[in-house]
């Protein structure tokens, strides 16, 4: 088995090599379709055909913007959580799409990154859903792990020979630290989900956006002490803008 790190447009890329098929561990952005089949194509020269299946961790454009034109290119199932609901649903889901959509046009602009079409169908339809604790079917050794928060169907994924768990958003890096990333919806259950994944106590951590990390004790307790008592959402944010504006406006 070969681990291929790629950089996607905003995100790391994880394409899973073994002799006879591949696997890639999130659907990143629309924009790194054609990045990853290039990448099968020239530089392993193999046929795109061989991705047999994409695992779309959460909904948010830089993780599952690529899944369906992949699946249509290459005819690979689409992994993802068992939630039957959408999360992208009714007309505050939609809006929250467009949100996302903007927040990821602007850590692009951020990393200083060309304009890109990041526009994708936020209504998944997997044709496979696994739950905690599940293999991937074609690629027993890897795990299923639940770890919502971020979203409400957050998953990690776990290559149980090597201990080694790709954990997409649960944590970002920020000024060499390590903290909760933007949204934290639930953050009960994301408290859960770092109990969780460090109950492995994984060899190393693939993160969407800082690569392959060893979390050490430090790391973890300042994690651990920077995650939100309260949930940290769009809504709130704007809320808390307005407030600030207004209250700037009565004050002067």
């Amino acid at each position: 088995m070969n681990v291929h790190h790629i950089q996607g447009y905003i995100q790391s890329l994880y394409l899973i090599e073994y002799p006879d098929k591949l696997l890639l561990l999130d659907g990143g952005c629309r924009e790194d379709a054609e990045v990853i089949c290039s990448f099968i194509v020239d530089e392993l020269n193999r046929s795109i055909t061989d991705l047999k299946v994409v695992i779309v961790t959460h909904m948010h454009p830089d993780h599952a913007g690529a899944a369906n034109t992949l699946r249509k290119r290459t005819g690979c199932d689409i992994v993802s959580s068992k939630h039957l609901h959408h999360w992208y649903s009714g007309w505050d889901g939609w809006l929250m799409y467009l949100t996302d959509l903007c927040l990821a046009k602007w850590v692009a602009k951020r990393q200083n990154k060309p304009r890109a079409f990041l526009y994708y169908w936020p209504w998944l339809k997997p044709d496979i859903r696994l739950t905690n604790e599940e293999n991937v079917p074609g690629f027993e050794e890897w795990q299923i792990i639940e770890t919502p928060g971020h979203t409400d169907r957050d998953l990690s994924v776990r290559h149980i020979p090597s201990n080694r768990i790709y954990v997409a958003d649960l944590m970002v890096r920020v000024k060499g630290r390590y903290i909760p990333p933007f949204p934290v919806f639930y953050t009960n259950n994301y408290r859960k989900s770092i109990d969780r994944v460090m109950s492995y106590q994984p060899d190393s951590l693939w993160l969407a956006h800082a690569g392959e990390i060893q979390l050490d004790e430090d790391d973890l307790v300042y994690l651990i002490n920077s995650i939100p008592k309260r949930p940290t959402t769009h809504w709130r944010a704007v809320k808390y803008k307005l407030s600030k504006t207004f209250g700037l406006i009565r004050n002067r």
